[in-house]
């Protein structure tokens, strides 16, 4: 089985039009995962449920889905996230909203467990390090853990007691180490490792490899969009230089 892993869409059309581009042209894939934060951020939320539900995308519930529906706290939230919530709350459809009070904040299927944040927490906790991918190793049955929430793309894989972080390139297909993995796919509408393409995974259970893969899309146009809707200048700027 190939499945295509995506993470913090940040209601941001473009990027997640890029990739489903990208997806058509040169991946078949079987299933699709969507690891959290499908809102918040940018400025086309409904449209992008919609795709997602088109496309018969599975999803879990992020901490900025949570808060757009006042199911999760935004006392933590920085002043530009609260803002992007706040307006996203008004804008919302009574179908989107659904959609979002309808997920849950982990998934398990077969060798996956599927959660936003971490095992352990999967609302709020950031996975940064292999010392805390290790912390959460005894908080998942299954081999296989995708998570999202840093916007980094990585993948950690359990070794002698440890775990340690696997160098995959962009593009090029990784075989998956032998034994308990955890895997980020990085941000599509966001991402903060400095380079503004989006970012997602193709994982094949069958062959047993990981590639993650970054796609260009059109900023200018998500920075029009959020410009003309009144959200943060800094969440705007922030998009053309990946941080």
């Amino acid at each position: 089985m190939r499945l295509a892993v995506l993470s913090d869409i940040h209601a941001n059309l473009a990027a997640l039009d890029a990739v489903l581009a990208d997806l058509d042209r040169s991946q078949a894939v079987d299933a699709m995962w969507a690891c959290g934060d499908t809102v918040g951020y940018g400025p086309q939320p409904n449209e992008v449920i919609a795709r997602l539900q088109e496309r018969g995308a599975r999803a879990v519930m992020g901490n900025h889905d949570g808060a757009a529906i006042g199911v999760v706290d935004v006392t933590w939230f920085n002043d530009a996230a609260a803002a992007a919530i706040r307006w996203t709350a008004t804008v919302l459809t009574d179908a989107s909203a659904a959609y979002l009070a309808d997920l849950s904040d982990r998934e398990e299927e077969g060798d996956l467990t599927v959660v936003h944040g971490s095992p352990r927490e999967p609302i709020w906790e950031y996975i940064v390090s292999p010392e805390v991918a290790r912390a959460n190793l005894g908080a998942y049955a299954t081999r296989i853990c995708l998570f999202g929430h840093t916007h980094f793309p990585v993948l950690y894989a359990a070794d002698d007691g440890g775990v340690r972080e696997v160098e995959a390139p962009a593009g090029s297909s990784v075989p998956l180490p032998a034994g308990r993995l955890l895997l980020n796919p990085g941000s599509v509408g966001q991402p903060r490792d400095r380079n503004p393409d989006s970012s997602y995974l193709v994982l094949d259970l069958a062959a047993q490899t990981a590639q993650f893969r970054r796609v260009p899309y059109d900023i200018a146009r998500t920075q029009r969009l959020m410009r003309e809707v009144g959200l943060p200048a800094w969440l705007v700027e922030r998009l053309r230089h990946g941080r």
